[in-house]
Parts: structure tokens; C-alpha cells; sequence
């Protein structure tokens, strides 16, 4: 089915590409309507599939799991530089933030629209607020250190360990009620 609408979706461009190309100053809209109805439906058939894969009880199930086990890495792994804080230096956190958190950071924001089909839209918004939040913390701290600015990366160490643990906690609310 999928191919199916991809065939639709590149006939109906190829389709609508030549039509143009034939005079460049008019087109010929009795046949340029119809090519884009059959991009519009195989777009609507690709939509409707991958819908169907997204809420397919294995795939959300693996999603449930990776971005469970993410959140707690994440969390673990701020929680460990926030404890070493002071010993850090200040140039380096950046290499440690990359070497720490990019991998899960991808891994959540990869399978979070499984949250909407688990939890609800409500429930996604606010797990996914709390994450941001957490994410743009953790690039400051990036930014500071590569600026050399120490009280900044200490000051969004704490904020982002902050945000991450509510989402956490909001994740693990939703997960317990679903």
C-alpha cells in the first residue's frame, strides 16, 4: 500500500511537471487537476500507513521502552554531573554532554509521537514541555562551555536535571495510567 502511494505521489508530480513544461505560459488545467487528485490520494494512502505502523502494539511498546530507558539515563547522567559539578572543567562539559546525552536525546525525540497514541495529545504536551525545556537547558550548558562561561554551565546543569525529572515523572504518571 505504501508503494502504491508513493507510485501516485511521483506520477502525479512527473505528471503535473510535464503538463507545466508544455507551454510555458498557460496550463492546460483539464489535465493538471486530475494529476494532482491522484498526488493527493497517494499522499492520503501514505499518511493512513504510516498511521497504522505508528499505532501497531509492538512499535509502541518498543517506543514505550526506549524512551523509558532514555529519560532515566538522561536523568542519571545529570544527576552524575551535577554532583561533579565543581570539579568539571568548564571547556569540557561540552565533550561530556555530547558523549553523555546525544544518543538518548535522538532515541526519545525519534519515537515520541508514540506518546500521542499511548497518552493522548494533553498528556504528550506535557511530557514533551518538560522535555524541551530540559533539551534547550542542555544546549545552554554546551554553549556556555564552549564560551568558557562556569556559572552558566553550572546554573543549567540544575535547571536542565530539573526539567528532566519532571518530565520523568510526568512520563512515568502517564505510563502507570495507560
Amino acid at each position: 500500500m505504501k508503494k502504491i502511494g508513493y507510485i501516485l505521489i511521483m506520477v502525479s508530480f512527473l505528471s503535473g511537471s510535464f503538463l507545466t513544461a508544455l507551454d510555458p505560459t498557460k496550463i492546460n488545467w483539464v489535465y493538471f487537476v486530475p494529476a494532482l487528485i491522484v498526488g493527493f490520494i497517494g499522499l492520503a494512502m501514505l499518511k493512513s500507513e504510516n498511521k497504522k505502523a505508528a499505532q501497531a502494539d509492538h512499535k509502541l511498546e518498543d517506543d514505550l521502552k526506549l524512551m523509558d530507558d532514555s529519560l532515566q539515563k538522561i536523568v542519571a547522567n545529570l544527576q552524575q554531573l551535577n554532583q561533579q559539578r565543581e570539579e568539571l572543567p568548564t571547556y569540557e562539559a561540552r565533550f561530556e554532554i555530547d558523549r553523555r546525552f546525544r544518543e538518548d536525546l535522538d532515541h526519545f525525540a525519534n519515537v515520541r509521537e508514540s506518546m500521542r497514541h499511548l497518552f493522548g495529545l494533553q498528556t504528550y504536551a506535557d511530557i514533551m514541555s518538560a522535555f524541551a525545556a530540559g533539551e534547550r537547558y542542555v544546549n545552554r550548558v554546551w554553549s556556555a562551555s564552549t564560551d568558557g562561561y562556569v556559572d552558566e554551565v553550572k546554573m543549567y546543569l540544575t535547571k536542565a536535571y530539573d526539567q528532566f525529572v519532571e518530565a520523568q515523572q510526568k512520563f512515568s504518571e502517564a505510563k502507570n495510567k495507560a
